[in-house]
């Protein structure tokens, strides 16, 4: 294509000529039932989703994207009964009409979901992007008939919890398992991943590079993906893709609701169990926008100062270790010691701090902002919302 000077030398032949050579093929329902079946085989508790598919009620909504009709298939050839699908965003349309912005990271995006919730009794509402690679989702508080929020990090501990322990009672999780995530992603996974002997890789942000494993553990001839998650509402279980996929995501949260509910338990009560087990940790996002060529080189500027000068110490956090990725240097500041990154050179500074806690910065690779992730680990929910009050404001100000 690059080749090409001259538009009118480029041959061309009618849609009949193509079709009779054999170089014109219209992309039929095989494909979507291969995909579904590659799906299906992924299921780890059929005789869970049997006893409650009667019983759950879920509320989905597209966001007038693309996920309507897998995302109903799937849902029902399991046997889900009970889907409620928000009318006024139903159909595929461009302008996205009752939504500012098609973002399931937003929460204004449920407002029409969640009225259908209330109306029909849900357990859990489910939100896909347009492109339907993300999955927002809200459950159900049994203590209080509220509807929560759940963080890409909280839905991805979800599943992950889910799926490392299915598949250790039924030894289908080898000896080589592996979880991938990003380093800006929650670190509660780290946990989880050592509690069933599984190997954690943290790659740079972007689906792409946690796709990019599965490819390195076929080349390698060992290494078994499991499943990748990262904060910003995407993931993927098995290997049928190489990128984040919603509809695999809905179909893995929909099954681990149909087996914890099967024990009596709801999505908010499994969340809580899960930070009484390993921690109550608590992330957050923020960001900075920066206007014009003076803002860029402010931006500039600043991530050169952090990088020359990284702080001893952030919020009463004492830094550990700073890792520069584009240089590809990491530095332990108690022992002086320096050691490679290991990981593709980018513009991205990340800090691990005490207890537990880290903060990172990256220029964010589509607007003129800096985006800043920071996490912490606290011993209840109070303690975390404290502590990463302080980090955030620490962050903020330096």
């Amino acid at each position: 294509m690059r080749a090409v000077t001259d538009f009118h030398a480029v041959k061309t032949m009618s849609v009949e000529a193509a079709r009779e050579a054999g170089l014109y093929e219209e992309i039929d329902s095989r494909v979507d039932d291969s995909y579904i079946a590659a799906l299906k085989k992924l299921v780890l508790s059929p005789e869970a989703i049997a006893s409650q598919a009667d019983k759950l009620k879920i509320v989905y909504t597209p966001l007038h994207g693309t996920g309507n009709l897998p995302v109903q298939r799937i849902l029902r050839e399991l046997g889900f009964a009970h889907v409620y699908v928000v009318p006024e965003q139903k159909q595929p349309d461009g302008r996205f009409p009752t939504v500012s912005y098609p973002n399931p990271e937003d929460k204004s995006t449920f407002t029409l979901a969640l009225r259908l919730a209330e109306k029909v009794d849900a357990d859990i509402v489910l939100a896909t992007d347009p492109d339907a690679d993300r999955l927002g989702i809200y459950a159900k508080d049994r203590a209080t008939g509220e509807y929560k929020s759940f963080t890409g990090n909280m839905s991805g501990m979800i599943v992950l919890e889910y799926l490392l322990s299915r598949r250790k009672k039924l030894g289908l999780l080898p000896e080589d398992s592996a979880v991938v995530t990003t380093i800006v992603s929650g670190k509660m996974g780290r946990a989880v991943a050592k509690a069933y002997g599984v190997k954690l890789i943290e790659t740079l942000t972007g689906f792409k590079y946690i796709g990019e494993q599965i490819k390195f553990f076929e080349q390698a001839g060992r290494g078994t993906f499991v499943f990748g998650y990262e904060e910003s509402y995407g993931c993927l279980e098995g290997t049928h893709a190489r990128d984040k996929d919603a509809v695999v995501a809905v179909m893995a949260l929909c099954e681990a609701a149909a087996w914890y509910q099967s024990r009596g338990l709801t999505l908010c009560e499994q969340m809580e169990r899960l930070y009484q087990t390993y921690g109550y940790y608590k992330e957050e996002l923020y960001s900075r926008t920066f206007k014009g060529m003076e803002g860029k080189q402010q931006m500039d500027a600043m991530l050169e100062e952090l990088r020359k000068n990284p702080p001893q110490k952030i919020g009463g956090f004492a830094v550990r270790s700073f890792a520069d990725y584009r240089e590809g240097r990491c530095l332990d500041l108690s022992t002086g010691q320096e050691t490679a990154t290991a990981l593709p050179v980018s513009n991205v500074l990340y800090f691990e701090l005490e207890q537990d806690a880290w903060f990172c910065v990256r220029p964010s690779g589509t607007e003129p902002k800096v985006k800043y992730y920071a996490g912490v680990r606290g011993t209840d929910g109070t303690d975390a919302d404290e502590k990463m009050r302080a980090l955030g404001q620490a962050i903020l100000t330096l």
